[in-house]
């Protein structure tokens, strides 16, 4: 139902294996392909990616900071440079529109697709189409930020193979015909309805992502129903009491404890501070996470890779296959 891809995973500054903030998000509805956040150098990070900005379809920025913004220009100068036509949306706060609009003017760029924005706070369904629907959550930070909450809905019709047995219509071409919508005659002259054998099949998953937040209970009505959410955890618990309120961020604690309480099957963590960008800091921030959390739990790392599918079972793809 959902791929996810980890394009940067550092809050703040990127180091040297980790980029700031961005995430690609695939589904199975079609090949279009969305973004959220779009951190410096996030177009660098696509070059390693069987992703192509002519089937990204729209961006979704969580709020104005840098580490999740200041790769936007790049990003759409080089889709317009590769001859990009149809549009884009920029699902995003009002100052990110007037700042590409500035950066448009005073350098000269010219786009050559539409550029569409929708405003973050112009309702709380941002995007919907056939089969998905986006919506935004205030979040709390030093900046007004959000979490978006991505729905996908999909159903397919399949023989009814019970129904089509009692029928007295045993596996053969009148099954080929039905599979394809036609009516299909038996050897005893009964007309078999397509209409009549068909089940529909409606499979349904819903993902969270949340962007710079000190307050993971904001998100309890975008995760009702979910299966994964995404979260910053830039701190430990220690850490984020030694620095203070002024971060306006989550700890690995808080997140961890939210999502045990309204039981939300799969948990990703991603947007470390660089203090913990090692093996023994990585393991600080697992350590308290499972302490806290008995789900499915992953720390993410750029160019990570998952899958959920339709039975809400979150999978680390293997290098290769991303």
């Amino acid at each position: 139902m959902f791929k996810l891809t980890f394009l940067g995973t550092s809050s703040g500054v990127p180091t040297r294996h980790r980029n700031v903030t961005s995430l690609a998000l695939q589904t199975t509805h079609n090949r279009d392909w969305w973004m959220i956040d779009c951190g410096e150098a996030t177009q660098h990070r696509l070059q390693r990616l069987p992703l192509s900005v002519h089937d990204l379809v729209g961006i979704c920025i969580t709020h104005v900071h840098g580490d999740h913004s200041y790769g936007l220009p790049g990003l759409l100068a080089s889709a317009s440079m590769t001859g990009r036509k149809k549009p884009l949306l920029l699902i995003a706060p009002a100052a990110i529109k007037a700042w590409i609009d500035a950066t448009l003017l005073h350098t000269e760029l010219f786009l050559t697709y539409p550029l569409i924005h929708i405003d973050v706070d112009s309702a709380p369904v941002v995007h919907e189409e056939a089969g998905l629907t986006i919506s935004r959550h205030a979040l709390s930070h030093r900046a007004p930020s959000v979490g978006y909450r991505f729905a996908l809905e999909t159903s397919r019709w399949k023989l009814d193979k019970a129904a089509l047995q009692a029928a007295g219509a045993p596996p053969g071409p009148a099954w080929g015909l039905l599979q394809a919508g036609q009516d299909a005659i038996l050897d005893d002259g009964t007309v078999l309805r397509a209409t009549a054998f068909r089940q529909v099949e409606t499979q349904r998953a819903t993902v969270v992502i949340g962007g710079d937040n000190d307050t993971p209970a904001l998100l309890t009505d975008a995760c009702a129903g979910a299966q994964l959410l995404v979260h910053e955890a830039t701190y430990t618990e220690a850490m984020l009491q030694k620095v203070g309120p002024g971060p306006t961020h989550s700890s690995v604690q808080r997140v961890a404890q939210f999502a045990e309480a309204v039981r939300l099957p799969n948990l990703i963590l991603t947007h470390f501070s660089a203090r913990y960008h090692n093996a023994d800091g990585m393991a600080e921030l697992e350590a308290e996470a499972r302490l806290h959390y008995s789900g499915e739990l992953f720390l993410a790392r750029d160019f990570d890779s998952y899958e959920l599918d339709a039975a809400g079972v979150l999978s680390k793809l293997p290098a290769k296959s991303r």
